[in-house]
């Protein structure tokens, strides 16, 4: 009988302390604390489908993209008509794919395809999925299920969900086709859309660098930093443009040395990428 009291009270106990190993765990993961975050989800006694996603994103941030797979398709398994969880699943087979060899590159590019095609049937409004899907058929090969037509059409569905991704999708798709003043209107309608969105005026600031316009890119970024004066992702993004387009490099090395000593969210690139532009 102390036996069964005992065990009772034990799993009264688990039970209480999972929610909020959780809401610690995912604390912790947006403050970009991967390796605390892990722990606690880890030591969890039963594990959800919510539990094994945040296990995924942890690794993913980690840049241990097998094992971030492998807890996404648990949590895909648990809950199969959740976007997020298929849209996740998708970007880690996507990293997977980059760093594989040529032999087994195609199939995890196939599984990335079917799971950001799933995010999306999933859930027709999810604008990160169709945003992730158009970015697939923009770049991957026709054998692989990429294309441009399918791009397009994308492109489409994504302004029927939000004008300013819409024209930024087809500035891509415009540049892609090599169409560069059609690419820099649209870019540029993308910031008319959006305004106090300084990741538009960062997007355009990136293509005018890629044209050649540096002071033109200059300027832009000036816009954006004035938007968000305190945004790391800034500091980021045209640390990556100048090593890109191998200009500036030592204002880029020394972008990057404040970017890694910036406090970050999950929602910032790692900074295992910002380590590795600096070590370029």
């Amino acid at each position: 009988m102390r036996a069964t009291l005992s065990a009772l009270l034990a799993l009264a106990i688990g039970a209480s302390a999972a929610p909020l190993d959780m809401d610690r765990a995912r604390n912790l993961y947006n403050s970009t604390d991967f390796d605390g975050s892990l722990r606690l989800l880890r030591a969890l006694p039963v594990k959800d489908a919510a539990a094994y996603d945040l296990i995924g994103r942890n690794y993913f941030m980690q840049c241990d993209f097998k094992q971030a797979a492998e807890a996404l398709e648990k949590a895909v398994e648990a809950d199969p008509g959740n976007s997020g969880y298929a849209l996740w699943l998708g970007r880690a087979y996507g990293r997977r794919a980059e760093a594989s060899s040529p032999f087994t590159a195609p199939v995890y590019a196939s599984k990335t395809r079917q799971y950001f095609e799933k995010a999306v049937q999933l859930d027709p409004r999810n604008l990160e999925a169709w945003d992730d899907l158009f970015e697939y058929y923009l770049e991957a090969p026709g054998f692989l299920g990429g294309g441009l037509d399918k791009a397009a059409a994308t492109a489409r569905r994504i302004a029927q969900l939000d004008a300013a991704e819409g024209h930024d999708a087809a500035a891509r798709l415009a540049e892609k086709k090599r169409q560069y003043g059609e690419a820099e209107q649209s870019f540029r309608r993308a910031v008319e859309s959006a305004p106090y969105q300084a990741g538009r005026l960062i997007a355009l600031a990136r293509f005018l660098m890629r044209r050649g316009r540096d002071q033109e890119a200059e300027q832009t970024f000036a816009k954006a930093e004035k938007i968000a004066p305190n945004n790391p992702k800034i500091l980021y993004e045209r640390a990556e443009a100048y090593i890109r387009n191998g200009r500036n490099l030592d204002l880029a090395r020394q972008l990057l040395e404040r970017y890694m000593n910036s406090s970050l969210t999950a929602e910032d690139p790692p900074r295992s990428d910002a380590a590795k532009l600096l070590a370029r």
